[in-house]
């Protein structure tokens, strides 16, 4: 019995010491001050370096062709057609003693899942807005740099460059996928992702996200599909807009600028159906739905297949087909994109596009101020 008894004293006492070692283990609370640079701080960091605002950055390093060709490092042979003009290219950035930073606030949010792996940010310089895209290699990265929070990044030793002509923070990449659509023209040197571990390392939040202070831009839609020089477009390309007093049309921009009606098949086999973003049948391009004024000026809103919200009915849409698009009018928020990846160098409307962050965006309503029905496709 009192083995018994001793053996239960034991384990009582191995308990209350795991007990209390499980205690004094347990991690302390995060100091947010570990997490967020006060302005303060952030000066401090700057004042050791050079500071850049986004135009002053793409500027200074990001050139027609890029410093990263040559014989060996060839970019994919969509590059560019002319030898003048390239859609692709990469500059690669010098490591410095000297820091060289940008900093802007985070305008995108991934939950929907419309900006895989990549965020924009913003700079108001002088009251005007300037935009960068962020090419980063993480899913969910909106969970770590949340929508309007301000971002201090050290860019040098990273690249600059442009995909499909649109400017970007990245890294070289490149692609040797055989197999791909079109493979001969997409093999080779293109801007690719940076690796989390790199982007946090060189990536600061300054105070905590604030919404209320990113910037939207307001455009009618013939002021930016008007601008059609391929140097130009690079100056708008990421920003944070709002297009007023327009409706889906329930068409799409064929692949020679033409204009067709949407259909009403199933989005999972039908890449014409009347939801946002149809399935491209794996080839993974973004799907594009027409939005006009009541001038008639059209432009594309642009959707991932992949995204939450893909199989969405447009506004004003449903199983019987587009009849009711127009009676939804209102505004749509996004980014705003010239996207150019075929090398053809004759710009056109259709290359513009405004990438929405989710179905919030879409401010429709029909006469009666109803907000527009958001429906999702059903077999």
């Amino acid at each position: 019995m009192k083995k018994s008894i001793f053996n239960i004293s034991k384990l009582s006492l191995l308990l209350v010491l795991c007990f209390g070692f499980m205690l004094s283990c347990t991690p302390s609370a995060i100091d947010e001050s570990s997490l967020f640079l006060t302005e303060d701080q952030a000066d401090e960091l700057i004042s050791q370096g050079t500071l850049l605002t986004l135009e002053q950055f793409k500027d200074s390093f990001m050139t027609e062709k890029g410093n990263y060709l040559s014989d060996t490092t060839l970019y994919r042979t969509r590059a560019t057609k002319d030898g003048k003009n390239y859609l692709f290219s990469i500059d690669t950035i010098p490591v410095s003693d000297k820091p060289i930073y940008i900093h802007g606030r985070v305008t995108t949010d991934d939950y929907a899942g419309n900006f895989y792996k990549a965020m924009c940010i913003q700079q108001i310089v002088d009251g005007e807005q300037q935009a960068l895209r962020l090419s980063i290699d993480a899913g969910s990265v909106g969970g770590l740099y949340q929508i309007g929070q301000e971002i201090l990044i050290r860019v040098d030793g990273l690249a600059i460059g442009r995909y499909a002509n649109q400017p970007q923070l990245c890294l070289p990449s490149y692609n040797n996928n055989i197999y791909a659509n079109n493979a001969e023209q997409k093999i080779g040197w293109a801007p690719g992702r940076i690796p989390l571990a790199i982007f946090r390392a060189r990536t600061q939040c300054i105070g905590k996200p604030d919404v209320s202070q990113l910037v939207y831009d307001e455009y009618e839609i013939k002021e930016f599909t008007s601008v059609l020089n391929l140097q130009e477009t690079r100056k708008w390309d990421a920003k944070l807009v709002r297009i007023k007093n327009v409706h889906y049309t329930g068409e799409y921009f064929e692949s020679n600028g033409t204009v067709s009606k949407c259909s009403t098949g199933n989005p999972e086999d039908d890449t014409n159906a009347n939801v946002f973003a149809p399935t491209t049948e794996n080839i993974g391009y973004p799907q594009g739905r027409i939005i006009a004024d009541a001038n008639g000026n059209k432009t594309v809103i642009s959707s991932s297949e992949y995204a939450k919200f893909a199989y969405f009915y447009l506004p004003g849409a449903d199983k019987n087909g587009i009849t009711n698009c127009p009676k939804y009018v209102g505004d749509v928020v996004g980014i705003l994109g010239y996207y150019n990846d075929n090398a053809r160098y004759d710009p056109a409307a259709d290359d513009w596009a405004i990438s929405i962050r989710s179905l919030d965006d879409l401010q429709l309503f029909d006469a009666d101020g109803n907000l527009w029905p958001r429906v999702e496709y059903q077999r």
